[in-house]
């Protein structure tokens, strides 16, 4: 087992809204759409993205609990990071920092996660699947702020 590698994916999307107004716009509504397509899941409970707050997500067979860690908020960026407390298998440790940087005329929302399974050759199985679940937000992000 390798606890120490990680692995990280990071996937930015461009949108029209200026950065607070994303950041404040981060609620229940928006994270139902962007369940990816085909992953079931049921939103047990969420808190909000200050800190202290907790994400509870059914899976079906498994519960993921992720809490907030982190959550900043200036004239240039807004972000709030969540760690899975309790992750389905194959996960052993999750990051996501949710940065939204205000960048001259329009917003830039990062997806940045970082993860293990603690098996090097499984996290790299598992990095094309996590990087398209979180491609397909930016469509999603587009259509609630804007395209530019």
């Amino acid at each position: 087992m390798c606890d120490h590698v990680k692995m990280n994916l990071k996937i930015s999307t461009a949108v029209a809204t200026p950065h607070k107004v994303v950041f404040a716009a981060f609620n229940e509504k928006l994270f139902l759409a962007l369940k990816p397509p085909l992953l079931p899941m049921k939103l047990l409970r969420f808190d909000g993205c200050n800190v202290g707050h907790e994400v509870h997500i059914d899976l079906g067979l498994q519960v993921w609990i992720s809490l907030i860690t982190e959550s900043v908020q200036n004239e240039e960026e807004c972000y709030f990071v969540d760690e899975g407390s309790q992750l389905p298998f194959p996960l052993s440790s999750w990051r996501h920092l949710h940065l939204i940087k205000k960048n001259k005329d329009h917003t830039l929302i990062i997806d940045d996660i970082t993860f293990s399974s603690g098996f090097v050759l499984l996290d790299f199985f598992l990095y094309p699947f996590l990087y398209f679940m979180f491609w397909l937000r930016q469509p999603v992000y587009r259509k609630f702020f804007g395209a530019v």
